[in-house]
């Protein structure tokens, strides 16, 4: 293996976003660390040019690359209108006030606004969590007793 052969597996591994490359063979073994704005190459072994490679060449990182939806674009068009609503706090997700309560609501229910939909508690403090338009469940994108993040989709609504 040649000096330009490791130049071009540098090239090869920056571009294809993997954090970490060993390569061994019977008389090299190369190790290319990449993360940061350069990446970094350990190479030992027996051959003397492999040992005196000058510093590794510096990359541009590799520009993201858009990967497409698994969702239709039919289906896409068809929920442009709706509403989702998200979590205004990190907590834990409620459907219902008590365990022996039944959920605040379903798939399918018509609400309207101010209706609560669930709680999330925080630090022992149960808030709850309410409708900011009138219209119809469609989707409850949570499990009940799931933690939840600030600004994580909670439920999605067809506005009436």
């Amino acid at each position: 293996m040649d000096i330009k052969d490791i130049q071009n597996l540098i090239k090869f591994v920056a571009k294809s976003g993997a954090q970490e490359v060993k390569l061994e063979m019977e008389d090299i073994k190369i190790t290319i660390k990449t993360g940061s704005d350069q990446p970094l190459v350990e190479t030992t072994g027996m051959v003397q040019q492999i040992q005196t490679v000058p510093a590794p060449v510096q990359l541009q990182s590799a520009p993201a690359v858009a990967v497409p939806e698994a969702v239709a674009p039919v289906a896409e068009k068809a929920e442009d209108h709706f509403i989702t609503i998200k979590s205004p706090i990190i907590g834990t997700f409620y459907r219902k006030a008590a365990p022996d309560k039944p959920n605040f609501v379903e798939v399918g229910n018509t609400i309207s606004e101010g209706d609560v939909l669930c709680v999330i508690e925080a630090m022992k403090l149960f808030n709850e969590i309410e409708s900011e338009v009138s219209g119809t469940i469609v989707k409850i994108l949570v499990d009940d007793a799931s933690p939840v993040e600030f600004d994580q989709p909670l439920f999605v609504i067809n506005p009436s």
